[in-house]
């Protein structure tokens, strides 16, 4: 992560937070909640964005989205097969 840091103080269920613990790796607990965290805010960032969309254009059907995932997927394969990282 590439802004200054800041320390604070959270309190979650001790189960949660070993199991965090134990998978977070050389980066330390740390840098897995703040991962964790930043993934939460794009998927609350998403899911605002698809409410304003679905207010102006009506809602997503199910085919809709098998559609664009569907698309996202060749997509990736073809950066895959032409030895971009897509990671």
């Amino acid at each position: 992560m590439s802004e200054p840091t800041r320390k604070y103080s959270i309190t979650m269920p001790r189960d949660i937070a070993e199991a965090a613990r134990a998978r977070s790796g050389p980066s330390g607990l740390s840098a897995y909640v703040a991962a964790a965290v930043a993934r939460q805010i794009e998927r609350d960032n998403l899911g605002e964005l698809i409410a304003v969309a679905e207010a102006e254009h009506g809602p997503i059907t199910s085919e809709e989205v098998q559609q664009k995932r569907d698309l996202l997927r060749r997509a990736h394969g073809e950066r895959r097969g032409s030895g971009v990282d897509a990671a």
